[in-house]
């Protein structure tokens, strides 16, 4: 059994360590199984369908363009969550990854709103349900 193991060691002493996929790195996701999937759903030609399919590809190029230019705007937290969903199923698309960074970024960003302006407005005491007294200070 040891014999085995020592090649193994060797090598992982003698390789360089892989560089790491840093988290502020757009993903590349392979978004051919969701394009095929979209132009087979379609009633066109075999023809049709491979320009649909290209059209898909092509398409998910541009979104991928505005991921990369709007990726540094988004949380970490947000990208890891949303690549990982985006990955999860077997069809990647950047339009769902970018839909579900801007949804969580937006989020974010009325609970922060809301938190803001309860913070700042006086609280008010609801009205007392019908047929209930009012409890009065003594």
């Amino acid at each position: 059994m040891r014999s085995y193991f020592a090649p193994a060691i060797a090598i992982a002493m003698i390789m360089p360590p892989m560089p790491s996929a840093r988290s502020d790195d757009i993903p590349t996701l392979d978004v051919n199984p969701v394009c095929r999937g979209i132009a087979s759903q379609s009633s066109l030609e075999v023809g049709l369908q491979q320009t649909g399919f290209e059209q898909c590809v092509q398409s998910e190029q541009t979104v991928r363009d505005e991921v990369k230019k709007e990726w540094p705007t988004f949380s970490a937290s947000d990208k890891t969550h949303c690549v990982a969903l985006a990955k999860t199923g077997g069809e990647s698309s950047y339009t769902e990854l970018i839909t579900c960074m801007e949804m969580a970024r937006d989020v974010r960003k009325l609970h922060s709103e809301a938190d803001k302006s309860s913070a700042s407005a006086p609280q008010a005491v609801p009205p007392a349900p019908a047929g209930h007294r009012q409890p009065t200070a003594r």
